[in-house]
């Protein structure tokens, strides 16, 4: 490579998993690592995610760090401002800063099993690392579907996720296309101001009532000044979540009296018998994530606003044509159409042991030993990877199981000594897959009748965790060394001296260049006992079994 900068750790990402990351980096007692982001800010989904509306839909308190608490939040469910800031706070806390490299898009990264460290090249510059931490999550790359005639649309047209600020919505007719978890929260936003609004709905969402109020004064002094009633509000949030787990897990026909508040729900605001007929979804509620909102169905009910209860098919100039044959002229289009989630684009740009990137061995289907390594791709870790998401609770306790799991990888790394690296075993990660698959296919996600981006183009659900957070905790509390090869660098072959050299050179024998490896790396057995570790007593079965 070009002149680069080397460093133990490189972290890919600034949102929740990437500062996580580089906050328990820090905490372990490693500052040789940098944070590689793409824009000029932290805050990942939080940063880019600015729409009129933009809400969190967990409770503040439990989606927050546990080692970062904030006792000030101003309401249950915190808008998108408040948890930016919170981000921004943790980086000046922990002292995150000097370790950020800003406009540093990763354009790929490459295993060198010669040299056992990853080759990144970044817009700002070359980086090795002994360890890649990929934190983009899978909520950061919009996907906006193929439309035919949508490049000839003469108005303007932007994703949920890059909102055009710039553009005033005031008295245009809008078209939001979507009706997931953004389009709930913009559409009662913009209603009040636009002319007209037409909401192209694919599938109707199952939409519950949002608890949200603000948090009193007295409250946020008392968790400020007494800590122990914080963590008592933030056990309690978590212990409802993990109670909930079996419904969607084991046993989806306990979720009709959800439904059944749901249906009230939607009667109460949606008088008009045939729109309310449009949004009344025919799958098992759960199947699709569920939404949380009082404005919806009010906004939806109003005169200007209408509900065409099909896809968008085409564009013909600025009249979009829905899949029914319905027409509607438009100003502008906001797709709300979600994320790359399970075709993530950094998978395209990390090339692994064999010369094939990440995309290419998740062609199939995304795998991941404990949702966070993968097999020839070694010293390499994913948060928020394969089969970590989750239906009901904050995905912030999962990114911290899987901290946990980092911080351990790399204790292992120390023990082993010298340059060593460790590569997932295919047997491991296999079997770690197939199980969670065989927990999945009594899931709602799998048995609801719905069509979800939790499912891949296979129709598999490598998306959701089908379990409780504290399973998975337990799941990734160390790294088990029999579900990974230890990878050794390659000998270096040494040139004798020549004859007469004296012994007074300060260096030795001369040491010539590095024989050419025939092989990325030497593959060594893991130790069956390491001197400090787990035991390698063969592929744990815990929680998945």
């Amino acid at each position: 490579m070009a002149e680069h900068e080397h460093v133990r750790v490189a972290v890919i990402g600034t949102g929740f998993g990437g500062l996580g990351a580089a906050v328990r980096l820090r905490r372990e007692g490693i500052t040789d690592f940098v944070i590689l982001e793409r824009a000029d800010a932290v805050g990942g989904t939080w940063r880019d995610n600015s729409y009129p509306g933009c809400a969190c839909d967990v409770p503040s308190h439990l989606y927050s760090f546990s080692f970062a608490p904030n006792p000030e939040w101003p309401r249950n469910f915190s808008g998108q401002p408040h948890i930016r800031a919170y981000l921004e706070r943790v980086t000046d806390t922990f002292g995150l800063r000097p370790h950020l490299r800003f406009n540093s898009e990763v354009r790929g990264a490459r295993w060198n099993g010669d040299e056992l460290h990853w080759e990144i090249d970044t817009a700002s510059g070359a980086y090795t690392a002994d360890v890649l931490v990929s934190a983009t999550g899978p909520l950061s790359d919009p996907q906006i579907p193929h439309v035919p005639g949508l490049d000839s649309f003469p108005g303007r047209v932007f994703h949920s996720a890059r909102w055009d600020h710039d553009y005033d919505l005031r008295g245009k007719r809008v078209a939001m296309i979507g009706t997931g978890a953004s389009a709930i929260q913009i559409v009662p936003a913009i209603e009040p101001t636009v002319e007209r609004l037409t909401l192209f709905q694919r599938t109707p969402p199952w939409v519950l009532p949002r608890a949200d109020r603000k948090i009193t004064g007295v409250e946020q002094w008392l968790h400020t000044r007494v800590p122990a009633t914080r963590a008592v509000r933030r056990g309690l949030l978590w212990g409802i979540r993990e109670l909930q787990v079996s419904a969607f897990t084991k046993r989806p026909n306990q979720l009709g009296l959800v439904e059944a508040l749901a249906k009230s729900h939607l009667r109460k605001a949606v008088k008009d018998p045939v729109l309310r007929a449009k949004l009344t979804p025919d799958y098992r509620i759960g199947c699709k994530r569920i939404l949380l909102s009082n404005s919806y169905y009010p906004a939806l009910a109003k005169p200007h606003v209408d509900v065409v209860a099909s896809g968008l098919s085409e564009v013909r100039g600025s009249t979009l044509v829905a899949a029914d044959g319905t027409e509607t002229e438009v100003d502008a289009i906001v797709f709300g159409t979600g994320f790359h989630v399970t075709d993530m684009p950094i998978a395209r740009r990390v090339t692994g042991a064999a010369g094939t990137t990440l995309a290419e061995e998740w062609k199939e289907g995304m795998e991941g030993l404990r949702g966070s390594t993968a097999a020839g791709f070694p010293n390499f870790m994913t948060i928020i990877g394969p089969n970590t998401g989750l239906g009901n609770s904050s995905m912030i306790l999962m990114i911290e199981s899987q901290l946990n799991y980092l911080v351990d990888y790399l204790r292992q790394l120390d023990t082993l000594g010298g340059r060593a690296a460790l590569d997932a075993r295919p047997s491991a990660v296999h079997a770690w897959s197939h199980r969670v698959q065989e927990r999945m296919k009594r899931t709602v996600w799998n048995v609801g009748g719905c069509d979800s981006w939790y499912l891949d183009a296979n129709g598999r659900n490598t998306t959701v965790w089908p379990g409780t957070t504290s399973e998975f905790r337990r799941a990734t509390r160390e790294v088990n060394l029999a579900e990974y090869e230890v990878l050794r660098a390659p000998q270096r072959a040494s040139v004798s001296a020549p004859a007469g050299a004296g012994a007074g050179n300060a260096g030795g024998a001369p040491v010539g260049r590095p024989a050419k490896s025939t092989t990325s790396a030497k593959r060594a057995a893991a130790p069956a006992a390491p001197a400090s570790g787990p035991q390698a007593d063969g592929p744990s079965t815990e929680a998945v079994a």
